[in-house]
């Protein structure tokens, strides 16, 4: 009889361990903080475990985690789940590409160093696309691909119309100054919340998603930009693999209430959009699409996943893109 409950423990305690072998966590990362372990996921799966690990940086306005929201809603369990070896960086919500490029590449270094990898995969949206172009030609040799997801390459117009209020003479300049304190504060409460404490400068990263910023930033920072409209831009730069994807989509779920106002913003872009990136302008290496039937949030599954029934699921894409370089052998 001993025997025989001897047998069944150690077989539950195998069984056990073996479920622990499977579970898995993402990691949230910061320049401050580091890298933490969280969101334990079952792993089902290798169809996403690259070579490298994925490391994801935000757009502006953006953040890693605040309380239960993740900006990236529901992609790193996923690709966890799928066997990926996931970082979600957070930088600084508004600030110059070059500021948040080299606070993204403080934490790339770091990740680097505590996973052991010899390169990582870059993957960023918005205006994290100049945060991850920047670090891939800071340390070309640690990074073994980048994708965009409705990145502003060459601008925004959306940008160059604020821009261009807050210099009208007179009143322009005070409502700059109260528009950019008031949006400075709230994210900075924002990233305190998620465990930060960035400084923030709205008008600082606002002038680099100008059409002239962008353009700037481009001039320092060439590779993989298409060299004529809407064409795709070197596949292969220093040993850099470059992809790139973007939505043409506006009111794409009725009970998104963000929907209207990306609409409306769309307005002012004289091409395809997802509301605030040009069809043309998120192009950067190769395009794998560029009118997804997805507006801006929609890119990282926001509104908590409330997009379009009627195209590929922004998790499906990621999860997608990561078999990708899987199978490419990054």
């Amino acid at each position: 009889m001993n025997n025989v409950f001897s047998t069944t423990a150690l077989t539950l305690s195998l069984l056990a361990t073996a479920v622990t072998a499977q579970a898995a966590s993402y990691n949230l990362c910061s320049v401050a903080g580091g890298c933490k372990a969280t969101g334990s996921v079952s792993v089902s799966s290798t169809y996403t475990k690259t070579k490298y690990p994925l490391v994801f940086a935000h757009g502006m306005a953006g953040f890693s985690k605040v309380g239960p929201v993740d900006y990236w809603y529901g992609i790193p369990k996923d690709l966890v789940a799928g066997g990926s070896s996931v970082y979600v960086t957070q930088v600084a919500s508004f600030q110059s590409s070059e500021v948040r490029g080299e606070q993204l590449l403080a934490q790339a270094q770091n990740i680097l160093a505590i996973s052991g990898a010899a390169k990582i995969n870059l993957i960023g949206h918005s205006h994290g696309n100049h945060s991850i172009r920047y670090v891939a030609a800071a340390i070309p040799s640690k990074i073994s691909s980048v994708t965009g997801v409705g990145g502003p390459q060459t601008g925004s117009p959306v940008a160059d119309v604020i821009k261009g209020v807050t210099t009208v003479p007179g009143l322009g300049p005070v409502t700059a100054t109260v528009l950019s304190g008031a949006i400075n504060g709230f994210f900075l409460m924002i990233d305190a919340i998620s465990g930060q404490g960035y400084r923030q400068d709205a008008l600082a990263g606002m002038d680099s998603l100008t059409t002239k910023g962008s353009a700037a930033f481009n001039a320092k920072y060439p590779q993989a930009m298409p060299t004529t409209k809407c064409a795709e831009g070197a596949y292969n730069v220093n040993g850099v693999r470059y992809y790139s994807w973007s939505g043409t989509g506006h009111l794409t779920n009725l009970l998104d209430i963000s929907d209207v106002a990306l609409a409306a913003s769309g307005l002012v872009i004289p091409e395809a959009n997802d509301g605030l990136v040009g069809r043309c302008a998120s192009h950067l290496g190769q395009v794998i699409r560029d009118n997804y039937a997805m507006n801006h949030l929609d890119e990282v599954n926001q509104l908590f996943g409330l997009v379009s029934i009627f195209t590929t699921n922004p998790v499906s894409v990621y999860r997608q893109q990561a078999n990708r370089l899987k199978t490419a052998g990054y």
